[in-house]
């Protein structure tokens, strides 16, 4: 990841956390008020100023603030009309957007044009000659053309009379009264038409440059891509992203293991464990994957459920919402039929800074791996199939292979740990699959603290709290709906807990990524425990184990693995291509319109003079 915590990152993790960045602005515009205070005291300012620099006179200050009134009305009647009837149903430019873009246009035509005023008074000609405001009308109208091309999904001429319709009621609103005289309006019109032909001329050469980058990377162009992510950014439209993600994709099947926990009462808790990746970022693909299992198991077995994180990567990436439920329908017909009364003690080792904890249910086993306090992110894939191979030679299947994923504070290798972590899972396997087993409790709870929102690092699934009693163990499954958590809160919560009488367990993450994308930090997102107060959720934690130690009464546990087929998986190589192909594109503006807009305006001045 990125920032503070200095974590090593892959080519891939630098691409997405640049692609986010490029657009933090989008979240920082002004509000609604301030905006309409700025954009009224920039059209106060334009009237005030060329009238009482043309007419130094309490009648040019008269004049100034009813063209001023007048400057205000027009833009925000124009702003309207386009908002209202010629961009109905844009996903992204409403009122606001297009205010405060007007804003920035207006100044920059009226810097030129009280500049043309300047020139006026100093060579006291006897008509204003608009060769500066010709200059200003071209970057304000490449301004609205850039902006509004880049994120409207609209037709062309809807998006152009858009870009037309508020600057040049603008000019005409300042100038038609004639109060100013000006040079005839045939020429100014000439003038106007060639700065306007030239603003949509250099952004249709920016634009055809920037596709190339897109459709060399992917084959789909660069500004269709750019408008798919703002589209979810800015209103977490998800349909143009999923779209270029389901051509993108390539079919996988992936695997979803499970163990269910019945007592006399019915079903008590869940736990499942899908190898599929809550990714890439906010409500795309599958980054709500976690909760959404959770609610729809809770709603068939009206159980508590968990979903900890599984030993996969963005390469495990659902591409659509309709891939969701293709597997929601898959877990969903899960059939929980074996049933076991028999469980070990929970059994935690400790080998080469990985922690495992590991217990039996039946001929089945649970393994979580963590290295906390040290920093842990996505494990390697193939780490899955490596311990699960290692179960079977146990006589140990299924087995539920977890990555906590609960602790996140600098340097990260998913590489380097392979090796350590498989052979102290192997370790622990070994020892598990050798002790002794007795009839077991059970007792869950689950918590969902209304004060912590997304945007604090907290997922709709909330505290999922499960304890398991064997003989005179109690051991804690936590599984906390974020992603990741701060180093040392882990130790935190385990060490309140055991003064409820609990003797073992484990916080858990789902890795929702739920969480990314709705906050501008250097990672996108908040680990569990930044934004949210340490304090607060461990009293959630603690309330949710009293529960659960309340509830505890006698169970029995089925395993339950599943493969679903043919399940579009978008895969990180194509997220980090199109994450590339955002911040490439950014970067490419920059350098194009660099040696672009400075060479048009010196045509245009060349013109001006000749003119």
């Amino acid at each position: 990841m990125a920032g503070r915590f200095e974590m090593r990152r892959s080519r891939g993790d630098t691409y997405r956390e640049r692609a986010v960045s490029r657009y933090s602005s989008l979240f920082t515009l002004p509000s609604a008020a301030k905006n309409y205070v700025l954009l009224s005291i920039q059209c106060m300012m334009t009237g005030l100023l060329i009238y009482a620099f043309y007419l130094p006179s309490p009648q040019g200050l008269m004049i100034g603030v009813g063209s001023g009134i007048i400057l205000l009305i027009v833009t925000l009647l124009s702003n309207y009309v386009s908002c209202r009837w010629i961009l109905r149903g844009d996903l992204i430019l409403d009122f606001r957007r297009t205010s405060f873009l007007s804003l920035i246009s207006n100044s920059i035509m009226s810097a030129y044009i009280f500049l043309d005023l300047i020139i006026y008074g100093a060579y006291k000609t006897p008509h204003v000659e608009f060769k500066a405001t010709t200059i200003g009308v071209f970057c304000s109208l490449a301004l609205r053309t850039l902006v509004f091309q880049s994120v409207s999904f609209l037709s062309p001429w809807r998006i152009g009379a858009s870009i037309l319709l508020q600057p040049s009621l603008f000019l005409a609103s300042l100038f038609a009264p004639q109060l100013i005289p000006h040079e005839p309006l045939g020429d100014v019109l000439v003038r106007l038409s060639i700065s306007s032909i030239a603003a949509f001329l250099s952004i249709h050469l920016l634009f055809r440059a920037l596709n190339s980058i897109g459709l060399r990377t992917v084959g789909i162009p660069s500004l269709k891509l750019l408008r798919a992510f703002l589209a979810n950014w800015t209103e977490g439209i998800v349909e143009p992203i999923e779209e270029a993600f389901q051509r993108l994709s390539e079919k996988r099947d992936v695997k979803v293991s499970m163990v269910a926990f019945r007592c006399k009462s019915g079903m008590k808790a869940i736990i499942v464990v899908p190898s599929i990746h809550p990714g890439p970022f906010k409500n795309v693909g599958s980054s709500c994957i976690p909760s959404m299992i959770q609610e729809a198991l809770e709603k068939k077995y009206g159980c508590v459920v968990s979903v900890p994180h599984g030993i996969s990567g963005h390469e495990m990436d659902l591409a659509s919402q309709s891939e969701n439920m293709k597997v929601l329908n898959g877990i969903l017909k899960a059939d929980f039929s074996e049933f076991n009364d028999q469980a070990s003690p929970l059994l935690r080792i400790m080998r080469d800074g990985v922690s495992v904890n590991c217990q039996r249910f039946g001929d089945s086993a649970i393994v979580i791996l963590t290295l906390a306090p040290n920093t842990m992110e996505d494990l390697p894939y193939e780490l899955r199939g490596m311990i699960e191979k290692a179960a079977e030679e146990e006589g140990l299947a299924p087995v539920l292979a977890v990555d906590a994923h609960n602790s996140i504070s600098g340097y990260f290798d998913a590489e380097r740990v392979k090796e350590p972590a498989l052979n102290a899972a192997i370790s622990a396997l070994k020892r598990i699959s050798k002790a002794s087993r007795f009839k077991f409790e059970v007792g869950a709870a689950k918590v969902v603290p209304s004060e912590f929102r997304i945007q604090d690092g907290m997922g709709p699934g909330g505290i999922g709290v499960i304890v398991v009693g064997v003989k005179d163990q109690k051991a804690a499954y936590i599984t906390i709906d974020g992603n990741n958590m701060v180093s040392g809160l882990r130790e935190k919560i385990l060490s309140e807990i055991r003064a409820l009488g609990v003797d073992e367990g484990e916080v858990m993450t789902t890795d929702t990524h739920a969480v990314n994308a709705v906050v501008m930090n250097d990672m996108g997102y908040h680990p569990v425990g930044e934004a949210i107060s340490h304090e607060d959720l461990i009293r959630h934690i603690k309330e949710g184990v009293k529960e659960a130690l309340r509830g505890m009464e006698p169970a029995e546990a089925s395993y339950c693995e599943m493969t679903i087929p043919d399940v579009k998986i978008v895969g990180e190589a194509q997220i980090d291509n199109l994450c590339m192909i955002v911040d490439e594109v950014s970067r490419s503006a920059k350098r194009t319109s660099a040696i672009l807009f400075p060479v048009f305006i010196a045509l245009l001045l060349l013109f001006t003079i000749g003119f």
